[in-house]
């Protein structure tokens, strides 16, 4: 590629950026999941559209996968653990044998309804089996469903990842193995592994970010995001869930109390957003609109059984001993969206030479389109039929760590060392600029607030907030006093630092 192609690459593809965002706006407000959008962009440019060549299937699934495992993260390190901590068993449930379930009633009605070879039955079983991420937290942004509700759909959402496409690897071996105990046996040691390991370095990574300092707040996310892809990493290599441990390490990692949370949560959603544009484009790229029509009483028929049966019970069967009502349950089961997900999992079965995958690819995307297009502008108005949405929508403040790079303000720390005149001079004789203010002594390794009076001592750690604005007069008049004494400014000192 020479140059001017980089540049004209690059042009196409900021313009492509700028075009999905802007969409995207109009989408979240109709509550419309922005897949669809990111959907028809790919399909636009594709080979039906302006003509752009694309079906290189491993590509398609290792972008996807890539991106899956940093929308995953977004979703980790944007969920506040209080939200899911009383539905985890329940999202458990839900995530496995919901998903079990789900996948054989939908692959046992297309068997049977279009005598589907068992193989590609179950595979479309599983590849629809979970709900998508990205879908579900797009949604919940428009939607105001109680915590309880939209945390359960939330951890829901982040766990059934992993077992899918568990179920979609072993169906997609050639020759397929069914052995109820190997693929119990695979499915146990892939979710704990995932478990142990997405909880470690969860907890190994605060633990360490909680005991450095890095030389700039823009670090710290970036720090908390690469922690949970090599979580992501390890997990694949040890042949476990990385979905699973991507998304629980993003849990621990944003409810530890790490500094720069704020920053974090931001850095997170616009790195899911961006895989969110790229895998979708991509995956749109890979259908061939002009095959799409010959699989479309496929797709609504199974969209109809994935939707109207085997999602409600799945979810009913699942919950069953949890004090979960009714109507939360309803909710649940027409709230099971469908994304990127389903559409990158179709891409496993090509890469492995499965026969008629393609045709799964085609039935797939048709159905995800088709019932997101239906299902997500729906949501609000079930969710108000069925007087789930609370009367008080006010949300909940959220006490950040240290936002100081929001308010524009900076936090500075100094040591009065031996020799400094600042010794014995007190807090209000400093006179600092305002607004500037000492927040906290340590002295002899115990902190406190000081008062107007308290005076400084030699070994003090001094913590002072001030404006950005006002910083360079506050460390003048700090080291003014520290050559002269609190006169200083009567021996003309004013701090210069040369």
């Amino acid at each position: 590629m020479t140059l001017q192609q980089l540049y004209v690459a690059l042009f196409i593809g900021g313009l492509v950026l700028l075009a999905s965002i802007a969409a995207t706006r109009l989408a979240t407000g109709v509550g419309l999941p922005s897949l669809l959008l990111f959907l028809g962009v790919g399909v636009l440019v594709g080979e039906d559209g302006l003509g752009l060549q694309f079906d290189n299937a491993q590509l398609a699934q290792d972008l996807g996968t890539a991106a899956l495992a940093v929308i995953l993260v977004e979703g980790g390190l944007t969920t506040r653990f209080n939200d899911i901590r009383k539905v985890l068993a329940p999202a458990a449930v839900l995530a496995t044998f919901g998903v079990a379930a789900s996948t054989v009633i939908t692959a046992a009605a297309v068997h049977w309804v279009f005598g589907m070879n068992w193989q590609l039955a179950l595979l479309l079983g599983a590849v629809v089996s979970s709900t998508d991420a990205a879908a579900v937290f797009s949604v919940l942004r428009v939607v105001p469903l109680p915590r309880r509700l939209s945390g359960l759909l939330e951890a829901e959402s982040g766990f059934n990842d992993a077992p899918a496409v568990i179920l979609v690897l072993l169906f997609s071996a050639v020759p397929m193995d069914l052995d109820p105990l190997t693929i119990a046996g695979t499915m146990f040691y892939e979710l704990l592994m995932g478990v142990v390991l997405g909880l470690g370095f969860g907890f190994l990574g605060a633990m360490t970010l909680r005991r450095i300092a890095l030389p700039a707040a823009g670090l710290y996310p970036l720090a908390a995001f690469g922690l949970c892809m090599v979580s992501f990493a390890a997990a694949g290599t040890a042949h476990a869930s990385g979905f699973l441990a991507a998304y629980l390490s993003g849990v621990v990692l944003a409810n530890s109390g790490l500094p720069h949370r704020s920053a974090t949560r931001s850095f997170a959603e616009g790195a899911g957003w961006l895989a969110q544009i790229g895998v979708f484009v991509i995956l749109g790229l890979l259908v061939s609109p002009s095959e799409l029509l010959r699989e479309v009483v496929p797709a609504i028929v199974a969209g109809l059984v994935l939707l109207l049966l085997a999602r409600p019970l799945s979810v009913f069967l699942s919950l069953v001993g949890f004090r979960v009502p009714w109507r939360e349950k309803v909710f649940l089961s027409w709230a099971g969206l469908r994304g990127a997900v389903p559409i990158v999992l179709c891409t496993y079965p090509i890469v492995e030479g499965v026969p008629d995958s393609w045709r799964l690819l085609h039935i797939v995307f048709i159905l995800v389109v088709l019932y997101t297009a239906i299902q997500g502008p729906s949501l609000r108005i079930v969710a108000e039929w069925l007087h789930l949405i609370p009367r008080d929508t006010t949300r909940e403040i959220q006490v950040d760590a240290a936002p100081l790079d929001v308010l524009g303000a900076e936090l500075l720390t100094m040591t009065v060392l031996p020799g400094s005149r600042l010794h014995n001079v007190t807090v209000v004789e400093l006179r600092l600029p305002d607004p500037s203010v000492i927040t906290l002594i340590i002295r002899a390794g115990q902190p406190f607030v000081p008062q107007p009076v308290t005076r400084l001592a030699i070994g003090d750690e001094l913590l002072i907030v001030t404006t950005s604005v006002t910083r360079e007069l506050a460390e003048r008049r700090l080291r003014a006093v520290s050559r002269r004494g609190k006169l200083a400014y009567w021996f003309d000192e004013y701090g210069d630092p040369n």
